[in-house]
């Protein structure tokens, strides 16, 4: 029977849904700004540097350990750290030099297909079934759909750009999936926040490898502002919201940001850089959702049967319940999806953003 306690919380979930998707559905844009004035891979590593040592901040505060301890922590850390903070956002960084941010949004709203994929291949629990291949298969068709690739433009600097950033959400996905077998009952913040300042060490690293230069930065205020929306708001602000929306609705419900995030990076565009994304793009990411729903079509199916028919949130975390699907993988903005048993229900996937983070 819905209550109108149910309803408020609800409500209050919407809002943090809303929020979410905002902070990094819009952070694809923010990225493609700050491209025109900034290194990619300096423009990454500064980033997560500073906010991973705010996420630390804060885990010193929420948690009651700041730091790893232990072969299997640190393992988990160095995992998360380079797959799903340093590749994922050093490979999307260099591709949109080439591709504007609602197509990279899009391409990377596979990573949730993909992670469920790497998982079927490398974890013998979670094989898929022939209508979860088929679901996998409609999230490529998605993919293809978006890119359209030709024999004409296979070497086209937009076709190459697309492939950076299908890349980066495989290395996200594959590292969501590493790290599940791994013990660890690190909380998800420190993970967080370790993993971050790893990947921020990494990213740096690769940087100078690859040459870029402070020297290059032109601090201009558009890039300020860039960097400060990306790392105050997408970053840090944003994660505090991810924590609360998974601890209130559970990761089949944070997964849905990442299909959120390309409508908002395609509105954001349109009004803050004026770009338009074509009608293929739209059906590319519609199919990709359609992928993904059927892949989950259980949890799904379970969701919306407790929408109706169980008690409010808050009731049962106060009867000591966890949120009812703590086992998926979530997707966020750079962060941390590690589906391991963590101290902070990781049965779920409450690292597995990891399922992402721009």
């Amino acid at each position: 029977m819905v209550t109108i306690a149910s309803l408020r919380s609800e409500y209050r979930g919407l809002i943090l849904f809303s929020m979410l998707s905002l902070c990094w559905g819009s952070s694809f844009v923010a990225i493609e700004i700050g491209l025109e004035h900034v290194p990619p891979l300096l423009f990454a590593g500064l980033r997560y540097a500073v906010a991973g040592a705010i996420v630390l901040g804060y885990a010193a505060v929420v948690t009651d350990r700041i730091r790893p301890s232990g072969r299997s922590e640190w393992l988990v850390v160095v995992v998360a750290g380079v797959f799903v903070i340093a590749l994922y956002h050093g490979l999307l960084y260099l591709g949109e030099l080439h591709v504007s941010g609602a197509v990279a949004a899009t391409v990377v709203s596979t990573a949730p297909i993909l992670t469920v994929a790497f998982a079927g291949v490398l974890l013998p629990s979670e094989r898929l079934s022939l209508v979860g291949v088929g679901g996998f298969v409609l999230g490529l068709v998605g993919v293809v759909l978006v890119v359209r690739p030709s024999p004409a433009a296979l070497g086209g600097e937009v076709t190459f750009g697309a492939i950076l950033v299908f890349a980066s959400a495989v290395a996200f996905a594959l590292g969501s999936v590493l790290v599940r077998p791994i013990e660890s009952d690190l909380p998800l913040e420190t993970l967080q926040a370790w993993s971050m300042l790893l990947g921020a060490g990494v990213l740096l690293g690769w940087a100078v490898l690859r040459g870029e230069s402070v020297a290059a930065i032109e601090m201009t205020t558009t890039a300020l502002l860039s960097y400060g929306y990306l790392t105050l708001v997408s970053g840090v602000f944003a994660f505090l919201l991810y924590f609360e929306l998974l601890d209130r609705s559970g990761a089949t419900q944070v997964n849905l940001v990442g299909y959120a995030e390309p409508a908002v990076a395609i509105c954001v565009s349109w009004l803050v850089l004026g770009s338009v994304v074509d009608s293929l793009t739209v059906v590319g990411l519609v199919t990709i959702l359609v992928g993904f729903v059927v892949i989950k079509r259980d949890a799904f199916r379970s969701l919306l049967r407790s929408a109706w028919t169980t008690a409010p949130t808050e009731s049962r975390r106060a009867a000591g319940e966890h949120p009812e699907s703590r086992t998926d993988g979530v997707r966020t903005d750079g962060g941390v999806s590690v589906e391991s048993n963590s101290s902070r229900s990781m049965d779920e996937g409450s690292c597995s953003r990891f399922e992402r983070q721009e």
